[in-house]
């Protein structure tokens, strides 16, 4: 009984918070406009992320015992939350926010001593570990987690909602393996997103909408690849294998990298916006905001329900592994022919018609 009013504590704290800071935001101009490649009305508060930091540290101030490395955690959030809102306003060279995420990630492997060890039997021919590798490649994961989330966040609710896809497969996982105290905080971090995208998706009408913002979509890829390193680097036999993480985070990290592949092979930059993620495509196809997001949203979820059912019934890793590769190279294809295909199904609409 007392979880539970806690939890609920939580949600309300967090929607208490989101209101204030509405109005803080406002004044102050920390707020998303519409421009060539953003169509919302009006300017709106980019304080989800914000908010979502002040609630889970003052639950962390609370219940430090429940996260390893909690200091080093909450204190990293705080920076990521301060450079995501400068972001948000000024719009930061890519290079400066790589720069504070690389110093963070190696602030978890030598102060907490959060780091990939090793990715497991991957390509079916014995464990691999990574040995000194492991420093530059936990880098790389850390800012390719984080910029996935960041990259994703297209549409009202989507950040939000695989956000809670992730932590809630990470958190049954940890709750099978009897990690009560993770499997409780990934819980907690449901329930404190669930006001944003509340707000978000105009529940309590337009004008109290709110944006996640860099900020949010920062601490939220953070906050997600530190569980995913406790959860599966810890110790001989940890909960979740590392092929386990990639399906939890399949969807964003697969736009992420199909992407960055196609804007290179284009000879552009790969971090220069353009309107070809997954969401886009699927608006293209004629779906609008909602039906977009629950389309995603449904994908990932199967993703990390076939990751969890391969780890709970001990699908070999590369198995699993070689399924993820297989579905990256599938969506890259696709994304490579999105135009025909579009272009095709509009040609069968229309054929339907006549």
């Amino acid at each position: 009984m007392s979880t539970f009013i806690d939890l609920i504590f939580m949600f309300l704290i967090s929607f208490a918070i989101l209101f204030l800071l509405r109005k803080w935001a406002k004044n102050i101009g920390l707020v998303d406009k519409p421009n060539e490649r953003k169509f919302h009305k009006g300017a709106v508060p980019l304080v989800g992320g914000i908010s979502i930091c002040f609630t889970f540290l003052y639950f962390l101030f609370n219940n430090p015992t429940l996260l390893p490395g909690v200091n080093l955690y909450a204190a990293s959030i705080i920076v990521l939350v301060a450079v995501g809102a400068l972001d948000d306003k000024y719009d930061l060279n890519f290079k400066v926010r790589f720069a504070v995420q690389a110093i963070l990630s190696v602030a978890m492997m030598y102060i907490a001593n959060l780091q990939l060890h090793t990715i497991g039997n991957v390509f079916g021919y014995g464990n691999v570990d990574l040995g000194v590798l492991g420093y530059a490649i936990t880098v790389i994961a850390v800012i390719g987690a984080i910029n996935a989330f960041n990259m994703v966040d297209g549409i009202d609710g989507l950040l939000g909602g695989l956000s809670i896809v992730t932590f809630g497969g990470l958190g049954l996982m940890l709750l099978h393996d009897g990690q009560h105290n993770l499997a409780y905080l990934c819980l907690v971090l449901i329930v404190i997103i669930l006001p944003y995208i509340l707000l978000n998706l105009g529940a309590f009408g337009r004008k109290r909408k709110v944006f996640m913002g860099d900020a949010g979509s920062m601490v939220i890829g953070f906050t997600v690849i530190w569980f995913l390193l406790v959860a599966s680097q810890n110790g001989t036999k940890p909960p979740l294998r590392p092929v386990t993480a990639l399906w939890l985070i399949a969807v964003p990290l697969i736009d992420m990298a199909a992407i960055m592949i196609r804007r290179i092979r284009r000879g552009c930059s790969p971090f220069k916006p353009d309107r070809e993620h997954l969401h886009h495509i699927f608006q293209r196809l004629g779906l609008n905001s909602n039906q977009t997001l629950i389309a995603i949203c449904s994908i990932s979820l199967l993703c990390a329900a076939f990751g969890i059912y391969g780890e709970i019934i001990n699908i070999p890793e590369y198995v699993m592994f070689y399924l993820f590769i297989a579905s990256f190279i599938l969506y890259t294809i696709l994304l490579s022919n999105i135009w025909r295909i579009t272009a095709k199904l509009r040609e069968l609409k229309l054929g339907e018609k006549k």
